[in-house]
């Protein structure tokens, strides 16, 4: 069963705060506050869904065309060599947070992922989002 007070939904409901990086119609884009990666990015459908289990193939659809528009500013904005995309469905699998997202970390040949579960300098957050938003307009027209 979805559980709206989940922390995206409150973010969604902007009950909490978030860095917004990009947001559409269906779908939200934001930095995760402890990033594993330079430009860890979280998307998630607006609409509710636990996971890829519940979800609708409308959702999918939606949230999977911004994580490759996310994705391809990611390489862009961070000079990366490669993308890595994470998401976790039901507690066995590793989710955490009860609503549908995916983790986009820009990737750098060679780099380690840093260590789950430390919060990130939020200084650092908010240059990594302005790079990524800057990046976006210059993907968005390629998509």
């Amino acid at each position: 069963m979805y559980d709206p007070d989940n922390i995206f939904g409150k973010i969604l409901r902007d009950e909490i705060p978030a860095t917004r990086v990009y947001e559409d119609d269906d779908t939200l884009a934001f930095m995760d506050i402890m990033p594993r990666a330079e430009g860890h990015v979280l998307v998630i459908p607006k609409t509710p869904c636990r996971n890829m289990l519940d979800a609708t193939a409308e959702q999918i659809a939606a949230v999977m065309k911004t994580v490759q528009l996310l994705s391809r500013a990611l390489m862009v904005a961070f000079d990366a060599d490669g993308i890595t995309l994470q998401q976790f469905n039901e507690a066995a699998g590793g989710q955490e947070v009860f609503h549908l997202h995916f983790h986009l970390l820009a990737r750098h040949q060679g780099s380690r992922l840093g260590a789950p579960g430390q919060l990130g300098d939020q200084v650092e957050i908010q240059q990594n989002a302005e790079k990524i938003r800057a990046a976006l307009s210059a993907v968005q027209g390629d998509v």
